[in-house]
C-alpha cells in the first residue's frame, strides 16, 4: 500500500546521488566561528496545507515582533520531490534559510556537498538540540554536528480497521496481537474468515524508502532501539534481524499480504485489515474507516516497544546571509508554544521531551492521538551515515527477493545485505 506522505519521493534517489557528484568543500557552517548576520530570511515549507497554515502564523508572529529582520515564508517549489527540489537550489546557491521538511536520509549527501550550516557552531546550538529532544538527540549528529533540528515525528504504529477485526472475529478493543505467534494467528483469522483479501499490505515496490514501513519499525522494536547502521557497521544479521525477517517472509508466504502493490486505498476499500502508519492517518481515514492503533509486534510481546519516527526536520543553508537571525527564528518556530500550535493545526507529533504532559489539554481534547503522543516517547530514526540512500536501496533489494518473493533465504539476506551496507557506510 502507498504511504501518503511519501508521494513523490522515490526521486530522492536521484536528488541525493546528485549531491554526492556535485560534492564542494563548502564550509557548511564549520569554519569555527559562530554564524553570524542579522537581516531579511526566506524559509521554505512543505506543500502539507495545514503546515502551510501553520508556517505563516509564525511568520506572521515572529515579523510583528521583528520589523528589521522580516521572514517571508514559501512553499517549496514543484518538482518530483522536496528533496530534488532543495538539491538543486543548493547547486545553484539559491536555496533558502530553512527549509522545514528535511528527511533524515538526505543530510549526509547534503553536509558533503556543503549545503547544511552545522547548527552545533551557534554557542547554543548544541544544547538546544539536545534539551529539546533529550537522549535521542544524538541519533541526528552527522560527523559530530547537528545539520538538522529534529522537528516532528509521525511514529509508526499497527493500524487496523475495527470493522474487518470484528468480522473476522477479533476484538476490536483489545486485540491481543502483540508477539509474532499472536499476529499472524490473527491474521490467518481475518484471511481464513474472509473479512479481507489480505490482512496487512505493506508496500512491496522496491524504493530505498519502503524498509521504513515493514522491516525497519519491527526491527527497531525487537532490538530496543537498534539503528540499521551504528558504528559503521551493519546491526541487522543477528537473532533481531533474522526474528523480523522470519516474520514477515512468513506473512508473504502463507498469502497474508500481497505481492503486488494496490492500485487503490486497500485500507478504505476494506481489502486490508492492517497497514504501518503515523497519526497522519487519523484525519485521512476519520470519513472512510473506523480505525483503531496498537504497537507493532514483537517476538515476545513487548508492551511499550520502540518504532520507527518517521521524522521530518529542519536545516538552515549556507547559501543564508543573515544565519544569525534565522537561527533566532528556528528556535521561535520551535518554542513550546509554536510546536503546540503545530500539534493543534496538524496531529503530528513534535520531537520533544514530554509530549504528552506538555500539551495534557490537547491529548485530553483529542483522544485519539494520545496513543501516538505515548509512542513518540520510544522511536527510533534513520541513522546519519555516509551513502544513506545507497544503503537502503541495497537493504531492500535484497530484502525484497529474500522475504517478499522468496527466491533467496533470510540467512543469505541478512549476511549478503549486511556485507554490502557495511561496505557502502565505510567506504
Amino acid at each position: 500500500m502507498k504511504h501518503p506522505r511519501l508521494a513523490g519521493t522515490a526521486a530522492l534517489l536521484t536528488a541525493v546521488a546528485l549531491t554526492a557528484a556535485c560534492s564542494s568543500s563548502g564550509d557548511g557552517g564549520d569554519g569555527g566561528e559562530s554564524p553570524s548576520g542579522t537581516g531579511p530570511v526566506t524559509v521554505w515549507l512543505s506543500n502539507n496545507e495545514q503546515e502551510v497554515g501553520w508556517g505563516q502564523d509564525v511568520v506572521d508572529a515572529w515579523n510583528a515582533e521583528h520589523p528589521d529582520e522580516q521572514v517571508t515564508a514559501q512553499e517549496i517549489p514543484a518538482g518530483s520531490s522536496s528533496e530534488e527540489a532543495i538539491t538543486a537550489a543548493i547547486t545553484a546557491g539559491t536555496a533558502p534559510c530553512l527549509v522545514y521538511n528535511i528527511s533524515s536520509a538526505a543530510v549526509p549527501g547534503w553536509v558533503r556537498q556543503g549545503g547544511l550550516v552545522n547548527l552545533s557552531q551557534f554557542e547554543d546550538g548544541a544544547s538546544y538540540v539536545e534539551e529539546r529532544v533529550g537522549e535521542g538527540a544524538q541519533t541526528y549528529l552527522t560527523d559530530d554536528g547537528y545539520y538538522q533540528l529534529p522537528w516532528k515525528s509521525n511514529p509508526v504504529m499497527v493500524m487496523y480497521n475495527k470493522t474487518v477485526f470484528e468480522k473476522a472475529g477479533i476484538d476490536p478493543e483489545n486485540p491481543d496481537m502483540a508477539t509474532y505467534d499472536d499476529f499472524l494467528a490473527g491474521s490467518r483469522k481475518i484471511v481464513e474468515s474472509g473479512a479481507a483479501d489480505s490482512a496487512i499490505w505493506p508496500s512491496p515496490t522496491n524504493e530505498f524508502f519502503q524498509p521504513w514501513f515493514d522491516f525497519y519499525p519491527l526491527y527497531l522494536a525487537e532490538s530496543g532501539g537498534t539503528p540499521l547502521v551504528e558504528d559503521q557497521a551493519a546491526t541487522f544479521d543477528d537473532e533481531n534481524g533474522k526474528a523480523v525477517a522470519d516474520f514477515w517472509a512468513t506473512i508473504y508466504a502463507e498469502g497474508l499480504a500481497p505481492q503486488e502493490a494496490s492500485t487503490d486505498d486497500a485500507m478504505s476499500a476494506g481489502t486490508t485489515a492492517m497497514q504501518l502508519a503515523g497519526p497522519w492517518a487519523i484525519a485521512s481515514y476519520a470519513e472512510s474507516v473506523d480505525v483503531g492503533f496498537m504497537p507493532v509486534p514483537t517476538s515476545d510481546g513487548e508492551a511499550e516497544p520502540v518504532t520507527f519516527a518517521d521524522s521530518k526536520n529542519v536545516s538552515m543553508f549556507t547559501a543564508c546571509e543573515n544565519q544569525a537571525t534565522a537561527w533566532e527564528f528556528l528556535k521561535f518556530s520551535t518554542s513550546e508554544e509554536s510546536d503546540g500550535k503545530l500539534l493543534e493545526a496538524t496531529g503530528q507529533m513534535p520531537l520533544r521531551t514530554d509530549l504528552a504532559t506538555t500539551y495534557a489539554d490537547y491529548f485530553a481534547e483529542n483522544p485519539s492521538y494520545e496513543v501516538f503522543a505515548d509512542q513518540a516517547e520510544r522511536t527510533g530514526d534513520v541513522p546519519s551515515i555516509p551513502n544513506s540512500v545507497e544503503v537502503w536501496q541495497a537493504f531492500r533489494d535484497a530484502y525484497s527477493s529474500a522475504v517478499i518473493f522468496g527466491k533467496t533465504s533470510v540467512d543469505e539476506f541478512l549476511s549478503g545485505a549486511a556485507e554490502t551496507v557495511t561496505g557502502l557506510v565505510q567506504g
